[in-house]
């Protein structure tokens, strides 16, 4: 089970929750204390770029070696496994993928503060929380073959997956539609009084831009859903960059009129959107209301595998968040210089993850199709008679 943060919010009008100093001071407390908009305009950061801490007692708690370990190992799971997957569409063997390169920190950060009965309702970028939630990783690439294993039977996309065991409800492709969803389940959950549980519903920044993300918002607060709302700002909606996108000063800012509590954080600050994420999720499983959070990241790769990136934007930016502000380097910086992770550690995590996606893509791969019944499957508790008939016709068809 994972902690609670030591800053606990209280609750101070509708839909806000004000942080209690802690005995110790650190910048995260007095960001977390600070009021609304100041949030919403600022940044919370605890591990700058070099990979040094703001201060040591901003460190979220719990973050000894083992767990910042396993962060790592979260984070450099989603960069080997997209590298590969996104070979695999360049060779023509899947359609289509997605990376979340460059994103990872938001990524696993968030899922790190969810426990195992929360929710989690992804957008495109969020594979990664599933699987650092204990998803299978044959189970994610079996959804990108479309094959047997595949839990949808090859209905969807690649890049869809959905866990019902871990509760990760599959994405939706069209964009925010999810988080008037991840509302109504939170919603649900507190109709039942079933407490000490969360939702979280992921978007992109351009997400913000459609009308369901203001729906989302304006039941979250009217009705103090136990849900945080997550978006990783990218800064780029497609090809359409944030300042086409909104006259906002941030994306942040757009929660406190619907009521709120927003926060803003280092979306490649692994320690950040843990500590940010954390204290959400804490707010809303004891019932004190919604959260949105603003986590400020960079897409460095393309937005699909579809997609040319270099004919709308400049690419030395990219270059710059890429080698400057990699948020798998900041935290290998960090566990290096406190001697948890050594060069030769480094290398043989990155070969054990790197046979482990292979050998599930090669198991998966040559799985077969799904069996040709469930392309009637699945949708009714009996199939109907004239969807039989066609099956049976089809089946013929392939007999002869």
């Amino acid at each position: 089970m994972e902690r609670e943060p030591t800053v606990r919010g209280k609750a101070s009008g509708k839909g806000q929750a004000h942080a209690a100093a802690p005995e110790l001071r650190s910048a995260a407390a007095d960001y977390l204390a600070g009021d609304d908009e100041a949030k919403a305009r600022g940044l919370l950061q605890i591990l700058r770029p070099d990979g040094t801490l703001v201060d040591e007692a901003s460190l979220p708690d719990g973050v000894d070696r083992t767990e910042a370990l396993r962060l790592y190992r979260g984070m450099l799971t989603i960069r080997i496994m997209d590298e590969r997957l996104l070979a695999l569409q360049r060779q023509g063997r899947i359609g289509f993928y997605g990376e979340a390169r460059g994103q990872e920190a938001a990524v696993v950060g968030s899922s790190a503060a969810t426990l195992p009965d929360d929710w989690i309702v992804p957008a495109l970028r969020e594979a990664g929380v599933g699987i650092f939630r204990g998803m299978p990783l044959r189970q994610y690439i079996a959804q990108i073959f479309g094959n047997a294993n595949d839990p949808s039977r090859g209905r969807q996309m690649p890049c869809h997956p959905c866990d019902r065991e871990r509760n990760y409800v599959v994405m939706s492709s069209c964009v925010s539609s999810q988080l008037p969803h991840a509302v109504g389940i939170a919603m649900a959950m507190k109709i039942a009084g079933d407490t000490g549980r969360c939702a979280v519903g992921y978007m992109g920044d351009g997400g913000t831009s459609e009308p369901d993300f203001h729906v989302a918002l304006n039941f979250a607060g009217v009705y103090r859903s136990p849900v945080v709302l997550f978006c990783q700002n990218n800064q780029w909606a497609i090809s359409t960059p944030g300042s086409s996108q909104t006259a906002a000063e941030t994306i942040a800012l757009k929660g406190i009129g619907y009521g709120v509590e927003s926060l803003r954080c280092d979306g490649n600050d692994i320690f950040a959107v843990l500590a940010a994420t954390r204290y959400a999720c804490a707010k809303a499983r004891r019932g004190d209301g919604p959260t949105f959070i603003e986590a400020l990241t960079y897409r460095v790769s393309a937005h699909s595998s579809s997609d040319d990136p270099s004919r709308y934007r400049d690419e030395s930016v990219t270059k710059t968040w890429r080698e400057e502000r990699d948020p798998l380097t900041r935290l290998r910086t960090f566990l290096a210089a406190r001697g948890w992770l050594t060069a030769a550690e480094d290398a043989a995590l990155a070969d054990m993850i790197e046979r482990e996606v292979r050998e599930a893509i090669a198991a998966e791969e040559s799985a077969g199709p799904p069996a040709l019944a469930t392309l009637v499957e699945d949708v009714f508790e009996t199939v109907p008679r004239h969807l039989g008939e066609q099956m049976e016709e089809l089946r013929g068809h392939q007999a002869g």
